[in-house]
């Protein structure tokens, strides 16, 4: 492939032309446009557990561009228009695969499961038998555990140039998750502004399930600075308060009175060093919530982010009944993005469509369990406007 910037229709029809081939085929340059940085495909190209990696491009008839890498299933750079009509990329990422592989953050971007979110203690019990899981995250396991799908290498094919299908089949007691699972994501870039996110899981035993996207937004672009003036509205009453491990202590509390009342648009910033036990807890914002089901494209409408210097708008649409909300309390400075930019505090946020955390463990959460004969399927929109 040539390292050159590529533009225009002629992208879109060597996109869609290698779609029908090997991942090494499909993969290809990509310009981000906020900054005229080129992703490299060959930068993203290797042989990981004996499968092929490659970078993928999506785009649709807007301009608006979505590269990711087969690594992790991960969301690598996400170009959008602001209110000026400039493309910006939303979402902090690397420019290579070794840089994804030795960052010490593993989920920028990726494709998370068996299980996203935390399980206490790393265990659960199904059907009467007690399942051991690696504990990663303190004395509990945090998204699917010592090698979750982030560190895997998915199965990819491009049906058209804004649609990326990946596959995996996460083998019974791998992570320590009984059954043999097979996992379909489908990313899909529309010409509604809208990155689709499609999950579908079987298994040949009872299992647990709960699969996201662990994408890092900042909406005033990478490198940007701190995501504290972005307004946030969560279409949420209640969420799950949590322990000092950040397991959630069981019962569902109002947001009503609280630091994490975002029912109005308020800056992330506004009351995030208040004092509350919560906020000691997850040095910020990193709880999950309960969203009270306002309906939008025929889903629930979970949240609306708005980026204080680029006008982008983003909206969250899930059939999920959780979300996600973490503010980036964890970014520590020592990695470099892809435009040179590090991952200083604060600086990006997460915002991932889930059910609860531990709801293996919490009889009165909504079941994570699926069964033999069924599918696991769940859909999630992250919408961008001006």
């Amino acid at each position: 492939m040539k390292s050159n910037i590529l533009v225009g229709l002629s992208l879109v029809m060597l996109a869609w032309g290698c779609s029908s081939g090997t991942s090494e085929k499909s993969s290809l340059d990509s310009t981000d446009k906020s900054t005229q940085f080129t992703l490299l495909a060959d930068s993203f190209k290797s042989t990981l557990d004996g499968k092929q990696t490659a970078l993928y491009l999506l785009k649709n008839k807007n301009g608006m561009e979505a590269t990711f890498t087969n690594y992790g299933g991960r969301l690598v750079s996400l170009n959008v228009p602001d209110s000026a009509g400039k493309f910006v990329d939303v979402v902090v990422g690397f420019k290579s695969l070794n840089d994804y592989k030795n960052s010490t953050e593993p989920y920028f971007g990726a494709t998370i499961g068996r299980f996203g979110n935390r399980i206490a203690k790393g265990k659960f019990v199904l059907d009467g038998k007690t399942y051991t899981l690696f504990t990663n995250n303190g004395i509990n396991t945090l998204h699917g555990g010592k090698k979750g799908f982030q560190y895997v290498v998915w199965d990819a094919s491009q049906p058209n140039p804004q649609t990326l299908v990946l596959t995996y089949k996460a083998k019974d007691m791998e992570e320590g998750f009984p059954g043999n699972m097979d996992i379909k994501v489908t990313y899909a870039l529309t010409d509604d502004n809208e990155l689709k996110m499609d999950y579908e899981a079987t298994t040949d035993k009872k299992t647990i399930v709960n699969l996201t996207n662990h994408a890092f937004f900042n909406l005033n672009g990478e490198g940007s600075g701190t995501i504290l003036k972005h307004n946030v509205e969560i279409f949420a009453n209640e969420y799950t308060p949590v322990d000092s491990t950040l397991i959630p202590l069981g019962k569902i509390a109002t947001v009503s009175g609280t630091p994490f009342d975002f029912r109005k648009p308020t800056a992330i910033g506004e009351r995030i060093e208040a004092k509350n036990e919560q906020l000691t807890f997850g040095k910020g914002y990193d709880h999950n919530y309960v969203l009270n089901k306002t309906k939008g494209l025929g889903m629930y409408h979970a949240a609306t982010v708005k980026g204080d210097l680029s006008g982008i708008v983003m909206d969250i649409y899930t059939q999920e009944p959780g979300l996600q909300f973490y503010s980036g309390n964890f970014m520590q400075s020592k990695n470099t993005f892809k435009t040179g930019s590090k991952d200083d505090f604060r600086t990006a946020f997460a915002m991932e469509t889930q059910h609860f955390p531990d709801a293996p463990n919490q009889p009165t959460f909504p079941s994570t369990v699926l069964e033999p004969g069924k599918t696991y399927k769940t859909s999630s929109i992250y919408k961008f406007s001006k």
